[in-house]
């Protein structure tokens, strides 16, 4: 293997998160006990690898009710951020009379309005997935609505010349036009909808990722915490990547 094959392999698109992922790894594993910083605050990377071995079946348990959470509130907020989005956008009335109620809502913080819904709906998974929804509604509502005004007026008037209908207009110009805005929602809410699984779980859950961090939390049980936290980012990338998949596919990226 020769120098330059070396260089070019590092100067790889593919190739920098991987040495940027391992740097990480080799400061946290020798850095930081050398640092001075003790091991029940920040386990090394070998022995969170350890939790992973041992006390995978553990893990993998509570890594269910989290994924079914996070995936069904990210379908359904996303989902009904767009239906919505198209009322507005086809019905100003209704725009203006709901969509300042629409924002009042988002500037609730999620965790006041966790233990609302809890309230509302009991201790099962079905208030877990409303949190996730509620917390990827917003953003997708707005860049849903940007996207589906972003057509231009002389492209709807040639749409309204060549007499093509309000069904026409928004298949063909309206629709296509917004799908890059929606998938730079569905990129962010791939992350936000995992986060709401868990701040659910957190509130009142005895399983899940969430439920499982904050047992570890009060435990000191550091090594746990730190494999679950993990886990949870391991979610939000292989969501964040399915929605990268979808994207490419649909807007025939290269």
């Amino acid at each position: 293997m020769t120098a330059a094959y070396v260089r070019n392999l590092i100067r790889s698109d593919a190739a920098l998160p991987v040495f940027g992922v391992g740097s990480v790894l080799i400061a946290w594993q020798f850095l930081i006990p050398l640092a001075g910083v003790p091991a029940y605050i920040l386990p090394p990377p070998s022995t969170v690898a350890l939790v992973f071995q041992k006390q995978w079946p553990l893990l993998l348990g509570n890594l269910w009710p989290t994924v079914v959470e996070s995936v069904l509130g990210f379908v359904f907020g996303n989902l009904a951020a767009v239906l919505l989005a198209i009322v507005f956008v086809h019905m100003r009335v209704v725009r203006g009379m709901y969509f300042p109620v629409v924002l009042f809502f988002n500037t609730i913080p999620v965790l006041a309005l966790s233990p609302i819904i809890i309230l509302i709906f009991g201790l099962g998974m079905t208030p877990k997935i409303v949190i996730a929804s509620v917390i990827c509604f917003f953003p997708t509502l707005v860049n849903m609505i940007r996207g589906l005004e972003a057509a231009s007026p002389n492209e709807q008037e040639l749409f309204r010349i060549l007499s093509a209908t309000k069904s026409e207009i928004f298949w063909k110009l309206r629709l296509p036009r917004s799908l890059p805005m929606l998938f730079s929602s569905l990129r962010i809410a791939s992350a936000t909808a995992v986060i709401g699984a868990i701040v659910g779980e957190w509130i009142g859950s005895e399983r899940g990722l969430g439920a499982l961090i904050i047992q570890a939390t009060f435990n000191y049980q550091s090594d746990r915490l730190y494999a679950a936290i993990v886990l949870s980012s391991a979610l939000s990338i292989a969501l964040f990547g399915l929605v990268v998949a979808v994207e490419r596919r649909v807007l025939r990226h290269p």
